[in-house]
């Protein structure tokens, strides 16, 4: 059978540009330190997710859906790997038919023998060669890019995870905002919270960082059910602004500066997993997702414990509404695409999440 020179050329084209965007993506995935979105693990992350969707729907308890979701990320992760192999072995496979080695059960196997270096099958042509030794290449460069990303993942993980547990010692189990501050009163006096503010903000700010540029982070959970790097984040920012709308306590510029690395690394987490949220809130304009009643409520237990709550209730509650709005919508966002454990102001009233599309125009390849 006699093919055209023409679709020979187009096959090729193809091949070189499906190789083209499968490097790109592992480039974007394990070497390029930005936030950078790649339409390939969206595909993959997104099929997974809907399967996991599908397994939970048998587990009866939040512990026994935690459990089952717990493997989301790292399957995910290594499943990248193979998944990129798959589709360099097909866009070599296309250049090889494109350049007339053989038939395309021949140029598979030639561009499986190439990528996973077993050398079983070869080619007598310089050109083929050359492109058999970059398959190689290639198929190494991603054993070592996987091998040298763990570690640094799980370097970034364990650093997120060392102030989660940490809180449970301040904030409880749940962690809670109210009983942040209850024990900081009865061990430590109000008057350190300030010292407090300044680790935390750090924390946000590597958050930040570690989570858009090694997104797969965000879903990997805690290794207590109980605790989550989000619920972490709505305790202390819920307790920041407390103090500040609250509390008859010095002025602490350190507390507004947490708040604001707080909902600034929030709302970069959730550009990256197009969760919406309002550009520029504004109290009243903008509703927050705690009523006055159950801010009332707080109220009266630190007066019960004695703490020194400001007279003007009123204004009170307008500068709370007015720190927590700024992180309201994407923190419950968060909480509810990652199926944060239960948490005070937070998970506890997070809405249903709706799976987003396979497909977002504007993705990288």
């Amino acid at each position: 059978m006699i093919i055209h020179p023409v679709l020979r050329l187009l096959v090729f084209v193809l091949g070189v540009g499906l190789i083209f965007g499968t490097f790109l993506s592992a480039l974007a995935t394990f070497v390029l330190p930005r936030s950078t979105r790649s339409q390939l693990n969206r595909l993959l992350f997104g099929i997974l997710r809907r399967i996991f969707d599908l397994l939970m729907r048998f587990a009866k308890t939040f512990e026994q859906k935690d459990a089952i979701f717990a493997y989301y990320a790292p399957i995910g992760l290594m499943l990248l790997v193979p998944t990129w192999y798959m589709l360099m072995t097909a866009g070599y496979a296309a250049m090889y038919w494109g350049l007339g080695v053989g038939d395309l059960p021949t140029d598979l196997r030639l561009s499986g023998s190439s990528l996973l270096t077993l050398g079983f099958a070869t080619s007598d042509n310089l050109l083929v060669n050359v492109l058999v030794f970059s398959e190689a290449t290639l198929g190494l460069i991603l054993v070592a890019l996987l091998i040298a990303y763990l570690p640094t993942m799980y370097s970034a993980f364990s650093r997120r995870e060392e102030y989660v547990n940490l809180l449970e010692v301040r904030a409880g189990t749940p962690p809670s905002s109210i009983e942040m501050l209850l024990r900081f009163n009865r061990i430590h006096g109000l008057n350190k919270l300030s010292e407090y503010w300044s680790a935390w903000e750090v924390w946000f700010a590597d958050l930040e960082e570690s989570h858009t540029s090694l997104p797969a982070l965000v879903f990997f959970r805690s290794p207590r059910g109980t605790q989550s790097w989000i619920t972490a984040a709505g305790t202390i920012l819920d307790c920041a602004a407390l103090a500040l709308s609250c509390l008859e306590l010095p002025y602490a510029p350190s507390a507004a500066l947490c708040i604001r690395a707080g909902f600034l690394a929030l709302r970069r987490i959730a550009d990256y997993f197009n969760i919406s949220y309002p550009s520029n809130p504004h109290f009243p304009e903008t509703p927050i997702s705690i009523s006055r009643t159950e801010f009332e409520a707080v109220l009266a237990r630190f007066q019960e414990a004695d703490l020194p709550v400001k007279t003007d209730r009123e204004q009170a509650w307008l500068d709370f509404a007015g720190w927590r709005v700024n992180y309201d919508h994407t923190l419950l966002g968060l909480c509810s695409m990652i199926m944060a454990p239960p948490g005070f102001w937070s998970s506890d009233r997070a809405p249903l999440h709706d799976l987003p599309p396979l497909y977002l125009p504007g993705d990288g390849s």
